[in-house]
């Protein structure tokens, strides 16, 4: 497997920039910037397109060199990912997903949480490959207990950037028509709002998190009475922003919805197959107060002429 140096550093952008909130300068000395890299949905997707309408768009090479640009020059960066890392090309099918965990651990992911697919080998095809991610997977509704995933994972995370908490969590979504019991077996599925809440208080008021992240396998939006992240939302308390997955959503811009005390989230979600890298630069205070938000959907290319 090719190492790091290997990675080939030329990526396009396609940058949309966004302000959600006021827009406010930042001579004040103390105010540090967070900049939130996030996929979801890569389906195993290690080459760009080389044909159709997404032609030259993704790989993990490219999103690499990409990933590897920005942190030369952002100093606090968090990389993430929504859940689906598995399952969608012949590289899942022959290498069980070993390959998807080692490149995304060579990009320095910091956390990920847990899509249905991601059971598509099973809880042992799932439990054979963690020792491949040098990164944490966080999901905070599945019951794991009566599992060989006993222990294999975290409800959260807390990171610390330049003085800023980060407090990360993850939600699944119910596993039960999506998967055959035969893999996921004895994992229960727990109310994804009470856990939510729980954990968002958790990292809010206990842990004195300044941005509080939900990771969210959930889906943006359905027109059943599916739980969706718009509804999760508007169910919940103390989270800031929710990166979303599932549903395959291009968000050209994140989607705000208010919580139950009628406070601000922010919810976004890129699409799929790494055809997009999801940029959020949080701006804060000395204080730890956020003051600006700006957002951008960066097409990661590939540049080679035969792509």
């Amino acid at each position: 497997m090719r190492n790091r140096r290997d990675f080939i550093k030329k990526s396009g952008l396609g940058v949309l920039g966004l302000s959600l909130l006021p827009q406010i300068s930042f001579g004040r000395q103390g105010d540090v910037k967070i900049t939130i890299l996030h996929t979801n949905d890569m389906h195993s997707h290690i080459h760009p397109f080389t044909s159709g309408r997404n032609k030259g768009l993704g790989g993990m090479a490219q999103r690499a060199g990409l990933i590897k640009s920005i942190r030369a020059q952002e100093e606090h960066v968090l990389l993430l990912d929504a859940g689906d890392i598995f399952q969608g090309t012949p590289y899942f099918n022959f290498y069980g997903g070993e390959l998807e965990f080692k490149l995304m651990s060579e990009m320095k992911y910091d956390a990920a949480t847990l899509g249905n697919h991601d059971f598509d080998n099973g809880l042992e095809g799932l439990a054979k490959q963690l020792p491949h991610a040098n990164f944490p997977f966080l999901i905070a509704n599945y019951d794991f207990t009566d599992t060989i995933l006993k222990d294999k994972f975290k409800p959260f995370k807390v990171f610390n950037k330049g003085g800023i908490k980060i407090g990360v969590f993850g939600i699944g979504i119910e596993l039960d028509g999506l998967v055959p019991k035969n893999l996921y077996g004895n994992t229960i599925y727990q109310d994804p709002v009470e856990k939510a809440n729980h954990y968002a208080s958790l990292l809010k008021k206990k842990e004195k998190c300044d941005l509080v992240i939900c990771l969210s396998h959930l889906g943006l939006k359905y027109k059943t009475n599916e739980m969706s992240d718009i509804k999760f939302a508007s169910q919940t308390h103390d989270i800031d922003l929710i990166i979303g997955g599932h549903t395959h959503t291009f968000l050209k811009e994140p989607v705000s919805m208010l919580n139950l005390d009628k406070k601000e989230v922010l919810i976004n979600q890129v699409g799929w197959a790494g055809i997009n890298l999801g940029k959020m630069d949080f701006h804060f205070s000395q204080n730890g107060g956020v003051k600006k938000v700006l957002s951008s959907s960066i097409f990661v290319k590939n540049n080679t002429k035969n792509a």
